[in-house]
C-alpha cells in the first residue's frame, strides 16, 4: 500500500519530463518582442538551438554574449537560435535583449518555471539549452560552443 500512495505522490505532483536525446522537438507557437506569434516549425531544415533564459539570470547574460557572438559567425540558413524567456516582466526582457545586442529569434513564455514550453523541455534551472540537428531531432543538452559549431559544420 505504501508503494501505491509513494507512486501517486510522485506522479500528481508531476516529474518534469526531461526529453532526451534522440527525441524530437516539441511543436510549440510563442510571442516575440513585436506581440507576432512564431512557430518553431517555421525553422526546418536547421540546426536549432533552444535556449532557456531570463533577464534576471546572471549566467543567461553572460551567456547571451557568446551566442550572440556564435549566432553572427553562423550560416543563418543552417542554423538558429531560438531564444526562450521565462520573464514575468516583458519590459525588462526587451530591455536585457536590446543591451545584450540579441539579433537572433526572441520568445517569451511569461510564467517563470510554470511556462508551457518550459515545462514541454523539463527546465528546471537556467540558463538550459537544447540542440536539434536539421530534422528536429535532439542531438545535445547545454552543449558546448565547440560541439555546436562542430554539429553545424
Amino acid at each position: 500500500m505504501k508503494k501505491i500512495i509513494l507512486l501517486l505522490f510522485f506522479l500528481s505532483f508531476g516529474l518534469q519530463a526531461q526529453i532526451k536525446v534522440g527525441d524530437s522537438m516539441p511543436t510549440f507557437t510563442l510571442k516575440n518582442a513585436s506581440n507576432e506569434e512564431v512557430s518553431n516549425t517555421s525553422f526546418k531544415n536547421k540546426f536549432v538551438l533552444v535556449d532557456f533564459w531570463a533577464s534576471w539570470c546572471g549566467p543567461c547574460r553572460q551567456g547571451n554574449k557568446e551566442l550572440v557572438k556564435l549566432y553572427k559567425d553562423s550560416d543563418p540558413s543552417k542554423f538558429e537560435i531560438l531564444g526562450i524567456s521565462v520573464d514575468t516582466d516583458l519590459t525588462k526582457w526587451k530591455k536585457a535583449i536590446e543591451k545584450d545586442n540579441i539579433k537572433f529569434t526572441q520568445l517569451i513564455d511569461p510564467n517563470g518555471f510554470d511556462a508551457k514550453t518550459a515545462l514541454l523541455f523539463g527546465v528546471e534551472a537556467l540558463p538550459n539549452q537544447y540542440l536539434f540537428d536539421k530534422n528536429g531531432i535532439l542531438i545535445a543538452i547545454n552543449p558546448t560552443l565547440e560541439e555546436i559549431q562542430n554539429s553545424i559544420k
